[in-house]
């Protein structure tokens, strides 16, 4: 199949790459591509990117998503799992884009800590849906140049990571990323847009960067506080962040000099809330951090799900 330069890639030629390299998408990867030009050009502009600036991609497959950024006139940095479509990415670039400014890093997204080149401002992704979360959260603490975020994620993920305190969907992922940014759910994906079709509806969802709550409390030390109190959110904080305090009597002194009602559960309970519960930390007897708890990668399941 000889693609028409510039063209962005349809279901014909989707299905004769992946033929041709040997490629079965995989539930295990969380693969599934976009095959419908006008929802990779929506997707685009609901990202609001510009001609130039710099944006990375995570899990950009056989490149639908990829060609439209370049399209838009989008600097892109690929991050591929994959070794087979990462080495055949470039080249369909090369054919559809000759002129385009793009690059890829073959690695696990979870493990990348630097990127080629000038540092992103956007993150735009059809994230792989077994572990969205956990990425995008990284990426988050790692990439404090990414100033605007639109991901596409399953639609209960979408809900969780846009959830309002109080909400039923409120959870661990509502929290960590209103650490990070201000998020809204955008728009619904139809599933017939997929190759294979998924068995989940998708949606996207936009973050904008901003500064944290003003806390004297480590993000590692308010996202420790926020695990504990959902860790079983069925408790009260005075009970849930007991072990964390050292008793019950010592969490409800802490609670209680935060500004926090004891009796509340965490899903009450916004950022700033948790931010100053983690400042009474310091002051509680004996209390030492649990090295490498509130990670970004402890905040999704493996099958894409959250943990709330």
């Amino acid at each position: 199949m000889n693609p028409t330069p510039g063209a962005l890639l349809g279901p014909a030629e989707i299905r004769e790459l992946a033929g041709r390299l040997g490629v079965r998408p995989t539930k295990t990867l969380g693969q599934n591509f976009v095959h419908d030009g006008g929802t990779v050009r929506k997707i685009v502009r609901a990202a609001g990117v510009e001609p130039g600036q710099r944006v990375v991609e995570i899990g950009p497959g056989l490149g639908s998503l990829t060609l439209g950024l370049l399209e838009a006139g989008c600097s892109v940095v690929a991050v591929e799992i994959d070794p087979v479509l990462a080495g055949e990415i470039t080249e369909t670039v090369r054919r559809h884009a000759p002129q385009a400014d793009f690059e890829v890093v073959l690695s696990d997204a979870l493990d990348v800590t630097e990127l080629p080149g000038e540092p992103p401002t956007a993150l735009v992704a059809n994230l792989p849906y077994n572990v969205a979360v956990p990425v995008l959260l990284t990426f988050l603490e790692r990439f404090d140049s990414l100033a605007t975020v639109l991901v596409m994620v399953q639609a209960e993920v979408a809900d969780r990571l846009a959830a309002e305190p109080g909400s039923r969907t409120y959870g661990i992922p509502s929290v960590k990323a209103a650490w990070y940014a201000d998020t809204r759910r955008s728009l619904n994906v139809s599933r017939n847009v997929f190759w294979p079709v998924p068995n989940v509806d998708s949606a996207l969802v936009a973050l904008e960067r901003r500064d944290p709550p003003p806390t004297t409390a480590t993000r590692r030390e308010v996202f420790t506080v926020v695990d504990t109190a959902f860790a079983q959110r069925r408790k009260t904080l005075r009970a849930a962040l007991s072990g964390l305090f050292g008793s019950g009597v010592v969490a409800e002194e802490a609670l209680r000099a935060a500004g926090v009602d004891p009796s509340l559960r965490g899903e009450r309970l916004g950022v700033a809330d948790f931010a100053r519960i983690a400042e009474q930390l310091h002051r509680a007897p004996g209390h030492v951090p649990a090295a490498g708890s509130g990670g970004g990668a402890t905040a999704g399941s493996v099958d894409g799900t959250v943990d709330a």
